[in-house]
């Protein structure tokens, strides 16, 4: 369905937020953001999972304005990236599940908007390396690559791996070959099975015998504990199943990502943003996330388009990215380098509580220009 809006606080949100990403551009450069801490973004290494979103929020905001007296400064920063982030395709403990997050919002982008056959050849490598990943017993895609005491990696799949599965989605396309997608689909079952539970509530991290492929145990992850529901979770699962959906037709991801947006907006009420956890006990909600609110948002407005309830969704989507910009943006703070305020990273880890994060900007830009009548990147 067409998403209708045409009120004056859209266009003021975008340009606060495209004015902000320019002025930003200036002095974070080719680097790769993930938290602001006291007003200012922080730098990563191009193998940290979030390395994807300064590049993709710099093509949003070039995409609207391919003219402009900015965008020739933003190419050159997104090839910067782009290079960088090649470099790591070719270490295989820098290669994980979240490849999907990294080049769809870089070399993919990179070629749909400019045609660079770099981007095109370099998407279609992380699409291989990611379809590597495929654990054929247990029909998963394995997460990490770091050992840990806690669980055995070698058999762990977490939710966030829905947002990824586009990048072999979009492989097949390309390359005319199915097994992109065959895996990406088989990977996607095993999620609806074995993560999503019947209230819609999902869990984050699920452990499998890395040998047999069996499930052994649900794991809090970045949620409270096991049985918890993780507000991010939530909105990673709702976004994920709907562009399953959109790319291959399959009703049972429709359905899927309608079971999970209905429970976070139930859980939501009247609220912008969520607690951290739905289920956070008393004495640990104390931690709110933005970036929930902001993911939740853009795959509303996705499923909008593709659900007979789309009218429901597309209100919902619009509500909480307008109380986003109402509420908690840093508006034209010149202090503050960060879009949207109160995200949350990892409370029970006790990293970036309460912060602007980038994927949290990224996501809530996208929004809005999916509100202006354009298309996500994912």
């Amino acid at each position: 369905m067409t998403i209708p809006t045409s009120a004056t606080w859209l266009e003021d949100a975008w340009q606060q937020g495209v004015s902000k990403t320019i002025r930003n551009a200036k002095r974070i450069k080719d680097t790769f953001p993930h938290i602001s801490v006291q007003g200012v973004y922080d730098k990563n290494d191009p193998e940290w999972w979030t390395a994807g979103f300064w590049p993709g929020l710099l093509w949003l905001v070039y995409r609207a304005a391919p003219e402009s007296e900015a965008a020739p400064s933003l190419r050159r920063i997104n090839d910067s990236c782009e290079r960088q982030l090649e470099g790591c395709l070719r270490d295989p403990d820098s290669v994980d599940h979240d490849l999907g997050f990294i080049w769809l919002l870089s070399g993919v982008v990179s070629y749909r908007q400019t045609g660079s056959e770099d981007g095109r050849r370099r998407g279609l490598l992380a699409a291989n390396l990611l379809a590597a990943r495929f654990h054929v017993r247990g029909q998963f895609i394995r997460a990490w690559n770091f050992s840990s005491s806690m669980m055995d990696t070698r058999g762990v799949a977490i939710m966030d791996s829905m947002m990824n599965l586009p990048l072999l989605y979009w492989a097949s396309e390309q390359s005319g070959d199915p097994r992109f997608r065959w895996l990406a689909e088989a990977h996607a079952d095993t999620v609806a099975r074995e993560f999503v539970r019947a209230d819609g509530s999902v869990c984050h991290v699920v452990e499998f015998d890395p040998h047999t492929g069996q499930k052994l145990r649900e794991h809090g992850g970045q949620g409270h504990a096991p049985g918890s529901a993780w507000a991010r979770g939530t909105a990673w699962a709702l976004y994920g199943f709907a562009l399953s959906f959109r790319y291959t037709g399959e009703a049972r991801y429709l359905g899927t990502a309608e079971r999970t947006a209905d429970f976070f907006l139930a859980m939501l009420g009247e609220d912008i943003v969520p607690l951290w956890d739905f289920r956070a006990p008393a004495e640990h909600q104390v931690a709110w996330d933005s970036s929930a609110a902001a993911i939740t948002a853009s795959g509303l407005l996705e499923l909008a388009k593709l659900s007979p309830r789309g009218h429901i969704y597309a209100a919902a989507g619009e509500r909480i990215v307008r109380g986003l910009y109402e509420h908690y943006s840093s508006g034209e703070l010149a202090a503050e380098e960060g879009l949207i305020m109160q995200g949350t990273v990892h409370y029970p880890e006790g990293r970036g509580i309460n912060v602007p994060i980038i994927y949290g900007d990224y996501f809530y830009m996208e929004a809005l220009a999916k509100l202006r009548g354009s298309e996500g990147l994912f």
